[in-house]
């Protein structure tokens, strides 16, 4: 009776998890679900119902362990089976809980049926005992006997039967629920599907089945990926690390303290889980020896019981660790491996084991040292590289212009080769890493098995196969063991590093104020500020005010000053940007708006740049785009105000970006206005528009403080400062100041009336009778036609479906075409084979007493370990060549083609994305992808290994694997379609991240300006949320695919350990299935390995195939064509002959230039004029050939610019773009990027441009630094850089693009002086919006509307008052007349 109740206990077991599977994989199938959850009286029901499982479980558990201790260590069979059945039975239960709570209030049939069963058999165990020691009667053997746990279990089993009624009972009420409540309460689509699962569908992961069936049959996107957990988003997690250091000190508390509070809970978890996952591994190798006992001892009549009690034994500790994997303790793990081989084999071999363990842990800590050495090393010149590529991007425009890739790619591949230097060293010593950690458990066993033989320690089949599987898990702690050191210091590391910013003093911003006398808006307190107070070694001048300044509502402030003389700084230190070294500082009443001088634009439509996050009116918005001239823009812009300007406003011109922003603060409607010289990037009417229209008429009410150089905007302001040499030299009315003959102001107005008399003398000369509509003419609207703006830039794109055939054909053969692959394909073979032969060998040698010598045994061990040791050496040597050498091919033809690229694509790609593969996919390449490619290859060669090795002790193993195999095939195949689009999101989704936060960095100013910290704040968190969603379900999906696939490998170890328990003696080989039980016992492991490998390796390939991506962009003309190489000389006269010249930015596009035909004499100065937009900068564009024209063509000395290569046109030509750029490192690097020139050639240009005196007060002189961005210098002494770098070229044409705009007059007479002196004898176009600057040239070209509107010289132009350019010389006079009259 005993026997067949077991085999009931049996078949319900099997009944269960069939009914388990059936289940899950019917619910994956149906895509109908609600959430409906049962009442609070079901869950209790519920609730009582697993305790009762669970309990029961425990009490035949525990007397299971009590009758293997007690009772001569051996367990009923009764006792093994009826335990695991009732784990099953809770497991069942724990998920037909979850199940119930979303689709309905019952229990399986198959559940109830084994409560009642094992009730029943309950009572029928009461009645017997009664009967049997109360009537005293003899019952027949066959009948069951009761035991204390029956009894035990006797009244919970009734508990879970009236259970079970009273739940399923429940299901009635499903018909008194309203039928719309299904439709009310069903979650959206990115609800947070993992907090609302149950505790089984945790377990196994099924509530990520409807992300499953969605990436089945559509392409993912983000809003179909549900949020991650509330306590994993960023709002929570950085308010919860705020509250762990807010209860210590900020600067006093460790930042590392602080996150293991925040985090302590879920490390406590992690810990169960860890230790769980450590013990169950241990199992196998602890039973193992009686495993091979059982099937040496067993004969062909004896019984299976204690086979079948060990394989039940293996299953389930193969499962939970499978549950808990990933999860481990090194101490544990390292104590428990010596537990076995003390209890294997004594004393003296295990201490041997762990001096030997030591040993090579003490051979493995410093190659980790030097591995994190290295790897500081290689993260280092990372940085370097990726800050020199993200400063290149940013001005790869100057970099085109002046023809400079070649030697800006140089020096950005010096930095790579130096990084390649060191990851070479990295990957070799991690080759060795490599190698110690394959060859451990070698050297271990060789080490113990040779002391077991000296000692004379019997040996035994099983004991061997034990101490083999103990030295394989034990690999682990001593591989990970300096990895775990290093990751620890690493992590110590960037949390300090962390640590330095959170105990940063945090900016004081000046606090908006309500102001006790209503008239009164800013108040200047005496008070010294200053960029830098450690080191007083940076150019920005210190700002001193030295009495107080009061502010009055409504005031107009003007803030003027020669170049670096400190206007933007007193801005700046109104609004509380630069640090205060003493005084009271600035005190601000009401809201404020600024517009700097640099342009800061964020990335996004027009309309959102103007909002900056207030709400939408209508009719205040219209206003407000009419007041700052964009109105007209708007309008020849395809997609209008929704038109998407590209990072840093890059597809704006100057005057745009400068109107934008002005467009941003007029809509605040804020108190107090600050301006830093918004009206130098604009020309003379639209200057005049604004500063009437805007500053005059629309701000009259409120106070507004601009800085200028336009001197004739002074008059206006009812408080005038002079700024000298960081002081206020002067404040006062305009009339105060200008009637003091000794004064500041008085000195640079004499440098703008000797500007205006220039002009004014000019039109005198050449006026016709007839007057000037000045009114008309400051009202007259722009004409403005820009086509780069029509075409919207779109979010980044991804391939779609299976990462191509094609990209892992280009990996695999990009190093050496491939030829090494099929020779560490070998050598991983080799290894494989003989590390089993050698194990083969100990238990084949060890099966018997004195079938070999124990000589002959321990050298024939050693002997085929050391190959297997060698092969894996070579193995890793190989693939460390094979990773360097394909890493640098990919990384060279990505920047080679970027480099390569047009100005378009720089316009419509973020450089975000660029920097993103080279810095996230270019390290994946180098350290991760061939590890993993190479890591799934030979896991799957081990994997069929120990499949061939079990397939020939039981041949019906290769057919069951056959068919798990083509099941885990399916699971991934259903997998991979919604983990590959997850992967690739997690590329696109880091991108915006990186770029919002660094866009942020740089318009800091702004944002805190506008008091937009929080809108900012809650865009990043949200960014961050979308990327950890992402990540989040990414690593989520693995986990689902292992979990199912694991359980399928431990029911084929499972079912190959029932088949040799129920072979016999006779059919098998004991040593043969002993190693086939022993490798099988690494089979969820290894599995697992390659699912993990085999998910990682498309998922990272797709760093690859976006690598890949840049390597086909289009590229620009030939740097050089041989066959049409201009002569050394050329350009000898400088002629420009400019034919039916037509160009378009995209053949989809408007014609921007429209058939311009002129010519620029040689020698000749000519000036180019004309509103924004009318196509001047295009038409320098064009003779750079950064856009090439669509039709008619350009003639430099006769030669077509179009049939040379860019180099040889670029490098002939000089120009000083628009906006001023300077490169991280010293004076001497910016002037000489080529180190073509002496000292004293630098000193001279420097002299020219008068900033020699400036680069002096350096002691350092010509090695004076530059910061990034040139920020340490003020952007009009930038442009003095940037004249003296072109004056020191000498070429023959030279191109000034708004070379002055933000040079005081006196400083622009100066260097306009310098530049006719210079560059005498030679072409000089001159685009400018100040009317001085091109009035003496020879001739001025008048562009509108992307034609020729006037051509000839300035004498002739104005001898027809009527003329554009008359308008525009009147139009300065006007507004210059007012300061004349002074």
């Amino acid at each position: 009776m005993d026997i067949s109740l077991e085999i009931v206990y049996v078949g319900f077991f099997v009944v269960l998890l069939t009914w388990v599977l059936l289940d899950i994989m019917g619910r994956r199938r149906d895509d109908s679900s609600s959430t409906r959850r049962a009442d609070r009286g079901s869950e209790v029901f519920a609730w009582v119902t697993i305790c009762s499982n669970a309990l029961i479980s425990i009490f035949y558990l525990g007397f299971g362990v009590y009758e293997y201790w007690g009772g001569g260590r051996i367990v009923s069979c009764k006792s093994i089976f009826s335990g695991m059945t009732w784990i099953l039975a809770t497991v069942v239960t724990l998920y037909a809980m979850n199940r119930t709570h979303s689709e309905q209030n019952r229990w399986p049939r198959v559940l109830v049926i084994w409560w009642i069963f094992d009730c029943s058999f309950y009572v029928l165990y009461a009645c017997l005992y009664l009967i049997t020691h109360f009537i005293s009667i003899d019952l027949p053997h066959i009948l069951p006997k009761a035991n204390i746990v029956d009894f035990a279990s006797f009244p919970l089993s009734i508990l879970l039967c009236f259970n079970a009624f009273s739940y399923a009972a429940q299901k009635n009420n499903d018909l008194k629920q309203p039928l719309l409540e299904k439709e009310d309460e069903a979650p959206p689509e990115n609800t947070d599907t993992y907090s609302n699962a149950g505790i089984w569908s945790k377990a196994t992961f099924q509530w990520l089945n409807p992300l499953f069936r969605r990436g089945r049959i559509q392409k993912l996107e983000l809003p179909h990926i549900p949020y991650v957990p509330p306590s994993e988003r960023a709002k929570n997690a950085s308010s919860v690390l705020d509250e762990s250091l807010g209860k210590h000190n900020m600067k006093d508390s460790s930042l590392s303290k602080a996150i293991m509070r925040a985090i302590g809970k879920s490390l406590a978890i992690n810990a169960v889980f860890a230790g769980v996952n450590t013990a169950s591994s241990y199992v196998g190798p602890f039973l193992i020896t009686n495993f091979v006992n059982y099937l040496l001892e067993k004969h062909d009549n004896s019984s299976i019981h204690h086979g079948l009690i060990l394989a039940f034994t293996f299953f389930i500790a193969n499962t939970l660790e499978s549950l808990s994997q990933r999860q481990w303790y090194f101490g544990a793990q390292v104590f428990l491996a010596l537990a076995i081989l003390y209890r294997n084999l004594g004393a003296a071999p295990s201490a041997a084991a762990l001096l030997s363990t030591i040993l090579i842990m003490v051979c493995n800590t410093p190659l980790a040292k030097r591995q994190k050495r290295l790897h500081s090393k290689i993260m280092e010149e990372k940085d370097s590289r990726i800050k020199v590529t993200s400063e290149i991007l940013k001005n790869i425009r100057v970099l085109k212009l002046h023809s400079w890739e070649p030697t800006f790619l140089k020096k950005l591949l010096q930095h790579r080769e130096t990084e390649r230097n060191w990851l070479k060293r990295y990957l070799y010593t991690g080759s060795a890493v490599v190698f110690l950690f394959w060859a451990s458990p070698t050297l271990v066993s060789v080490t113990t098995f040779g002391v077991c033989i000296i000692l004379n320690t019997p040996l035994t089949i099983g004991t061997v196969l034990s101490t083999l599987a103990t030295f394989r898990i034990l690999g682990e702690p001593i591989y990970n063991f300096p990895e775990l050191i290093s990751m620890i210091t690493q992590t110590k590391v960037s949390i300090d590093r962390i640590q330095e910013f959170v105990k940063e003093d945090q900016m004081k911003l000046i606090p908006c104020h309500d102001s006790e006398v209503s008239n009164v808006t800013v108040v200047l307190e005496p008070g010294e500020y200053a960029w830098k107070t450690s080191e007083q070694d940076l150019k920005t001048p210190t700002i001193t005010i030295t009495e107080e300044i009061k502010i009055m509502k409504g005031s107009k402030v003007a803030v003027c000053g020669s170049v670096g003389s400190g206007k933007s700084s007193l801005l700046l230190s109104i609004l509380g940007e630069i640090p205060k070294i003493s005084g009271a500082g600035a005190k601000v009443y009401g809201t404020k708006a600024y517009v700097s001088q640099s342009a800061w634009i964020q990335t996004g439509t027009i309309r959102d740049n103007v909002l900056f996050g207030k709400e939408m009116n209508r009719g205040c918005y219209e206003e407000v785009l009419e007041i700052c001239a964009l109105d007209q823009d708007v309008n020849t812009w395809a997609d209008g105000d929704l038109t998407v300007v590209g990072e840093r406003g890059i597809t704006l011109s100057g005057g745009e970006k400068q109107r934008v922003q002005l467009a941003r603060a007029v809509y605040s409607d804020s108190d107090v206005y600050i301006f830093d010289d918004p009206f130098s990037a604009v020309d003379a009417h639209t200057g005049t528009h604004l500063f009437k229209k805007c500053l005059l008429q629309h701000l009259s009410m409120k106070t507004v403080i601009y800085a200028t150089h336009q001197l004739e905007f002074l008059e206006a302001a009812d408080l005038v400062l002079v700024i000298k040499d960081g002081e206020i030299a002067e404040s006062g009315k305009y009339e105060d100041l200008i009637a003091n003959p000794n004064g500041e102001l008085v000195r640079q107005m004499s440098a703008h009336k000797k500007s205006f008399d220039q002009v004014n003398t000019c039109q005198q000369d050449n006026r016709r009778p007839h007057q000037v509509n000045l009114v008309k003419v400051s009202e007259e609207k722009e004409a403005i036609n820009n086509g780069k703006l029509s075409e919207k830039n779109h979010e980044e794109e991804a391939e779609t479906g299976r990462v191509k055939w094609r990209v892992y054909s280009t990996f695999v053969t990009s190093a050496y075409r491939g030829a090494l692959v099929p020779v560490i394909l070998v050598c991983q073979v080799l290894f494989q084979g003989l590390q089993m032969g050698s194990n083969y060998w100990m238990a084949w040698g060890t099966e018997k007493e004195d079938r070999v010598s124990k000589e002959r045994l321990m050298w024939v061990f050693a002997l085929l370990s050391a190959g297997s040791s060698i092969f894996i050496l070579g193995r890793a040597v190989f693939l460390a060549t094979i990773a360097l050498q394909t890493a640098q091919r990919l990384f060279l033809g990505m920047i080679t083609s970027v480099f390569r690229a047009p100005i378009s694509f720089f316009d419509s790609t973020p450089s975000s994305r660029i920097l993103s593969r080279c810095s996230t996919d270019q390290s994946t390449v180098d350290t991760d992808i061939p590890y993993r490619l190479a890591g799934l290859v030979f896991a799957l060669i081990q994997l069929i290994s120990i499949i061939i090795l079990m397939s020939q002790v039981a041949w019906q193993v290769f057919i069951l694997c056959l068919g798990v195999l083509a099941l885990s095939m399916w699971y991934q195949a259903y997998y991979i379609t919604t983990a590959r689009e997850l992967a690739r999101m997690v590329g696109i989704r880091k991108a915006p991240i990186l770029h919002h936060f660094s866009e942020s960095i740089a318009g800091a100013g702004t944002v805190r300006c506008f008091n937009q910290e929080d809108r900012f704040m809650k865009k990043t968190r949200d960014l961050v949320d979308d990327y950890s969603r992402i990540v989040f379900h990414n690593y989520a999906t693995m986990e689902w695919l292992s979990v199912r696939t694991n359980f399928l490998f431990n029911l084929v170890y499972f079912i190959l350990l029932i088949i040799l328990v129920s072979l016999p003696r006779s059919a098998i080989d004991p040593s043969l299935a002993g190693l086939a039980a022993t490798y099988g016992l690494n089979l969820n492991v290894l599995q697992a390995w390659v699912i993990w490998n085999t998910c990682n390796v498309e998922n990272k390939m797709i760093s690859v195939e976006r690598i890949l991506q840049f390597t086909k962009i289009p590229i620009e003309a030939p740097l050089v064509i041989e066959d049409s190489r201009p002569v050394p000389e050329w350009p000898m006269a400088g002629k420009i002959e400019i034919e039916n010249l037509r160009v378009q930015y995209n053949p989809a596009l408007p014609t921007v230039l429209k058939g311009i035909t002129c010519t620029f004499p040689g020698g000749k100065k000519i000036g180019i004029v004309g509103r924004t937009g009318s196509g001047k900068s295009t038409l320098i564009q064009a003779l750079f050939r950064i856009v090439e024209p669509s039709g008619g063509q350009i003639l430099i000395d006769g030669v077509d610019i179009s049939k040379i290569g860019l180099q040889d046109l670029r490098s002939r030509l000089s120009i000083i773009p628009q906006d001023p750029t300077l490169f991280q490192g010293t004076m001497r690097t910016n002037l000489d990027p080529l180190q073509q020139h002496s000292d004293q050639e630098l000193w001279e240009v420097l002299n020219q441009c008068r900033l020699a005196e400036i680069v002096r007060q350096d002691q350092r002189l010509l090695d004076t630094p530059v910061a990034e961005d040139g920020e340490n210098w003020s952007v009009g002494q930038r442009q003095l850089v940037c004249l003296a770098r072109v004056l020191l070229k000498k070429r023959k044409i030279l191109v000034l693009d708004e070379a002055t705009a933000s040079i005081d007059t006196a400083t622009d007479i100066l260097i306009q002086q310098t530049i006719r002196k210079e560059t005498s004898g030679c072409t000089v176009i001159t685009v400018a919006h100040r009317i001085p600057t091109v009035i003496e040239n020879d001739l001025v070209l008048v562009l509108d509307e992307g034609r020729v509107s006037e051509y000839g010289s300035p004498a002739r132009l104005l001898e027809d008052s009527s003329s554009a350019f008359s308008k525009l010389v009147a139009e300065f006079l006007r507004r210059s007349s007012m300061s004349k009259g002074q």
